[in-house]
């Protein structure tokens, strides 16, 4: 299967990849990327497989979505980079960091948690039925973004920010959503945070309620070598407080002083 699509800015020998949450794409980094990439950098914003100008993963599993982050640092000719996932790219980031330590210099992991709650079932059943449900029933996915938006924004974040976003995931494919979604309540990877020894910087927002800063903050407690931080916004902080969120990623990039030079391949 061809590498997955992305945007891309600068240049250099070094790259940082962001990868969106299940109702983003590659168009949503398109402010958000020059902003948290340093001088000397490039970097890089996929369309997540099955999303924007990526084919779709036949099976798409978090399994299969690390090989394919794998494949993309390939074809953009990158041994390694630091991955800045949100919200389901934050899980995405962590697969990739298990299985293929070495070609993660770095993780930022924002608005994200290890694990996707319970493994009961039952929660898993609800998410679903909110988020598919409206599906099944006929709506669109523009009336979905609509309806699901709105409730992860924090109380400053600005009509602009919902208006993009509901954009954004108005034009996912539905079949892409739905094997997304499907794979995102099967995520586990609390067991393996103790082994992660890349740094890690752990960005969460004070008004989430989809991944609480309680639970946020116990992941980098977890984590080896990672920092925890708080922005002033709700679920969508990379694009609620774009600055804060450039600036506390440009900083954690400043940090890794042994960070390796990575040439092509």
């Amino acid at each position: 299967m061809d590498a997955p699509r992305w945007i891309e800015t600068g240049s250099g020998p070094r790259g940082l990849l962001f990868l969106h949450g299940v109702s983003g794409g590659a168009a949503g980094a398109l402010d958000i990327l020059p902003r948290m990439t340093p001088p000397g950098w490039r970097g890089l914003a996929w369309d997540m497989p099955g999303y924007g100008f990526s084919a779709p993963l036949d099976p798409l599993s978090f399994d299969t979505l690390a090989g394919a982050v794998a494949d993309l640092l390939d074809a953009a000719g990158l041994d390694s980079a630091v991955l800045v996932g949100h919200s389901m790219g934050g899980m995405i980031a962590l697969q990739t960091a298990v299985r293929f330590p070495e070609r993660v210099a770095g993780l930022v992991l924002a608005c994200c948690t290890p694990a996707f709650g319970a493994a009961s079932g039952a929660m898993q059943k609800a998410f679903l039925d909110r988020r598919l449900g409206p599906l099944d029933d006929g709506a669109s996915m523009r009336e979905l973004a609509i309806d699901v938006i709105p409730t992860m924004v924090g109380p400053g974040g600005e009509a602009e920010v919902v208006h993009d976003a509901v954009d954004l995931m108005a034009q996912i494919p539905p079949d892409s959503y739905r094997a997304a979604m499907h794979a995102l309540v099967r995520f586990d990877q609390r067991a393996a945070l103790s082994t992660l020894e890349m740094p890690a910087l752990v960005l969460a927002g004070t008004h989430d309620t989809v991944s609480t800063p309680q639970v946020v903050h116990r992941m980098a407690e977890r984590l080896p070598l990672a920092t925890y931080r708080e922005l002033d916004a709700g679920h969508m902080a990379p694009f609620e407080e774009p600055e804060a969120f450039a600036a506390e990623v440009r900083g954690f990039i400043a940090g890794l002083d042994n960070l390796p030079v990575t040439g092509s391949r």
